[in-house]
């Protein structure tokens, strides 16, 4: 099967929250078919920043829906952007 790679914007719940304990919490409340793959810290403004994390799932139905609740429902979430959804690129193995 297809797998995913959502790529989603993180805004913390306070402007003081830890992004490191925040990312940790992520790591946690992912499933066996939804992992966090990678993630970054990135400016908003002000000395404030966001996560950007990079999530693979299998493609089935309703998938994004439940990345989305997981995310939602963690612990120093404010927000949530969907910034990108791909296919996970499979490295050809060569014959020669």
């Amino acid at each position: 099967m297809t797998r995913l790679v959502a790529r989603i914007r993180i805004l913390p719940a306070e402007a003081d929250s830890d992004l490191e304990d925040v990312v940790q919490r992520l790591k946690t409340v992912t499933t066996d078919d939804i992992q966090m793959m990678a993630h970054a810290k990135e400016p908003i403004a002000f000395g404030l920043e966001a996560i950007v994390g990079d999530f693979l799932m299998e493609d089935q139905a309703g998938q994004m829906d439940r990345l989305e609740e997981l995310i939602k429902n963690t612990e120093g979430v404010g927000e949530i952007d969907v910034i990108n959804i791909s296919r996970q690129s499979v490295k050809m193995k060569s014959k020669f």
